[in-house]
């Protein structure tokens, strides 16, 4: 059979080439460190080499001979933050028609598409989030359909090409979405949802067909490994995606606001045997905090984008909060090109606002909802998201208490190196775009 044919081949055929950029044995002693495990440590110690933490502890932690040392004397140390819910690079900067590449606004079912193919490197975007703290994203489709596509997880490091940010090994999102956005924007299309109901019956008709394939596919395998003739069947690059959900290959990554349409969509995942990783927006968690914990569902949420559209009208600031003392995994997203230079003031936001109705969240918690909950709900908590020995050296030092509206990342490593700087010109990348904007630098790493 012609190479490139069976799905099961080539599972990543676009693969990264992400390789860290060159890293020293550096130590940074006397901070404020958030592990993200729930511990705060005063006037602690982390120590990372070869691209890898190798000790984090308090003052009496041994720092090897040679190491480079940073004082972090009032300082804070975080994990690097992670954006679960990005559009960088898809819908880039300058917002231009030409370059948005976000929604393929063709038909309700495109999971036959995948993020990773529209993304410009070059976004401004990026080098504003690393400013921020943000060392991992993960770029989705938008919300225009029942089934958007492919999301891609990446390294937020500078890259001429897709392939050069990728995060290796990370698995795959599939993007879907309930409520509003995909029953109002095809109109009378053939085909298209118009009520919630019609919404429901798109995604059920799919993952009926998805399993179809998927058997079809079995049973072309299963005669060929016992040497009979067969034909393979026609290959459906949407229902690769599907199939790929239904044999827990791929996460789900659902937009859905409502909790009633959560609690929906967890019963069409039941009736279909897939599990739900995440669900976005979310501003009704709050209703549905203890179902999403028992169900094992992470949520990703804003901490003050209220009443903008009819579904996120019972919004609330203490969403994430109430939510998170329910039990439920609790994420900070930003899905907004400003916002990801910010999440550690949207996460002081929401944990302000539960603690002004008794909540008592410490800044230890807090820390999790943009660092190792986003990184679990992206497949990626055994590498990053926590610091703890071992796990990559992705780590912010901050001028002051990170959530501070004060506070801004003087230093950010990905993978031990040295990636931002915010008092060395030399460590502030530019992107070929900007380079060629008058009086802009280049990057000297």
């Amino acid at each position: 059979m012609a190479a490139g044919l069976d799905p099961a081949a080539r599972p990543d055929p676009f693969p990264s080439t992400y390789a860290p950029l060159p890293s020293r044995l550096t130590a940074i002693r006397g901070a404020t460190i958030l592990t993200a495990t729930g511990q705060q440590i005063d006037r602690g110690v982390i120590v990372f080499v070869d691209g890898k933490i190798v000790a984090v502890g308090g003052a009496e932690t041994v720092i090897p001979e040679g190491a480079t040392l940073v004082d972090g004397t009032g300082k804070w140390v975080t994990p690097g933050i992670i954006d679960a819910h990005s559009h960088l690079g898809v819908y880039p900067s300058p917002g231009v028609p030409s370059r948005s590449d976000g929604n393929e606004g063709i038909d309700p079912v495109t999971a036959n598409v995948w993020a990773e193919h529209s993304i410009w490197p070059q976004d401004p975007g990026f080098n504003r989030a690393r400013a921020g703290g943000v060392t991992t994203l993960q770029i989705l489709p938008g919300s225009a359909n029942l089934f958007g596509g492919r999301s891609v997880t990446v390294r937020n490091v500078p890259s001429v090409t897709m392939q050069g940010m990728k995060f290796p090994g990370a698995p795959y999102g599939l993007k879907m979405a309930c409520g509003e956005n995909p029953k109002r924007v095809y109109g009378n299309r053939s085909r298209a949802p118009a009520t919630a109901m019609g919404n429901v019956a798109g995604y059920r008709r799919a993952w009926i067909d998805a399993a179809d394939y998927g058997r079809r596919w079995d049973d072309y395998r299963a005669k060929i490994a016992k040497g009979e003739r067969a034909d393979p069947p026609k290959r459906d690059l949407g229902l690769d995606t599907l199939v790929g959900v239904l044999r827990g290959e791929i996460l789900v990554q659902n937009h859905c606001y409502r909790a009633d349409e959560m609690a929906v969509m967890i019963d069409v995942a039941r009736e279909f045997g897939y599990r739900i990783t995440m669900f976005h927006h979310a501003s009704e968690a709050y209703k549905v905090g203890a179902l999403l914990a028992k169900e094992g569902i992470c949520f990703a949420t804003w901490a003050d984008w209220q009443g903008f559209k009819m579904e996120a009208y019972d919004g609330i600031e203490a969403n994430a909060a109430i939510a998170f003392r329910a039990g439920a995994c609790t994420v900070i997203h930003s899905d907004d090109a400003i916002m990801t230079q910010r999440l550690n003031q949207e996460v002081a936001i929401a944990m302000a606002a539960g603690n002004r109705i008794g909540l008592k969240i410490t800044e230890a918690e807090a820390i999790a909802w943009i660092t190792i909950n986003p990184a679990k709900a992206m497949g990626i908590d055994g590498q990053t998201g926590s610091l703890v020995a071992g796990k990559r050296a992705d780590v912010v030092l901050w001028s002051a208490n990170p959530f501070s509206v004060y506070a801004q990342a003087d230093k950010v490593f990905i993978d031990g190196a040295l990636v931002y700087d915010r008092r060395d010109p030399r460590y502030q990348p530019k992107s070929d775009f900007e380079l060629g904007q008058p009086g802009e630098g280049a990057f000297h790493p």
